[in-house]
């Protein structure tokens, strides 16, 4: 499904969602919808695909009593998904995808965290952990452990979000297109269907909304 679809989708379902969901999916089909607009940008449409995913998953940290990091909470966020994903579209997503952008993502040095730490003369094991990292995801994807094949997959886009909102890389670079295309590639792919899964899951508690609206305006 695209933005415009999911739009429709979630203006249908009405009351059916809690505000604090619709308010959350409406934001993430904006970035969304950007994201689409800026196909052949793609650093710009990067950005946009993981606001558009953090949109989905981030939670008002005064209501998180637990202690847990961001990458925790986007872990539980995924195993959440995952139990309510009857269709298996995450699954038939990774295994369709997994010898092209997946697989190139995962064996790309350039977004794994152990390398930078190798750089800054930390981890210096870093091609151990790397060969490690590859022969796990081929085991999740055989025995289909979606959960943590995903959770590896994001790691990955989570490291590259960072070099790149962090100032680490320069835009359009040639360096690092090929991180870059495999990874709009991916989140084109699956922002969709977080989306869509959210929706059809109003009764699951996914967080307050970070900055939640304080006047009465209406969304459009």
């Amino acid at each position: 499904m695209n933005a415009i679809e999911l739009k429709k989708k979630l203006k249908q379902s009405g009351t059916s969602i809690p505000d604090t969901l619709y308010v959350r999916s409406h934001r993430a089909l904006s970035w969304l919808t950007c994201a689409e607009e800026n196909n052949a940008n793609l650093d710009l449409q990067f950005i946009t695909l993981w606001i558009a995913y953090n949109s989905c998953y981030a939670i008002d940290e005064k209501y998180d009593d637990s202690a847990s990091t961001e990458k925790d909470r986007y872990n539980e966020f995924v195993t959440k998904l995952v139990s309510h994903d009857i269709e298996n579209r995450f699954f038939n997503l990774l295994w369709d995808k997994f010898s092209g952008p997946v697989r190139l993502l995962i064996e790309n040095e350039y977004v794994f965290k152990p390398f930078w730490d190798f750089q800054r003369s930390h981890n210096k094991n870093w091609k151990k952990l790397h060969y490690q990292s590859i022969s796990a995801s081929n085991r999740y994807l055989a025995k289909h452990e979606v959960t943590k094949l995903l959770e590896v997959v994001l790691d990955r886009l989570y490291t590259l979000r960072n070099q790149i909102m962090h100032g680490g890389a320069t835009y359009k670079s040639k360096v690092n297109r090929s991180q870059v295309r495999d990874a709009c590639n991916i989140l084109k792919s699956l922002v969709p269907i977080i989306i869509d899964i959210m929706i059809d899951n109003g009764d699951e508690d996914w967080g307050k909304v970070y900055y939640p609206v304080v006047n009465s305006a209406v969304l459009i």
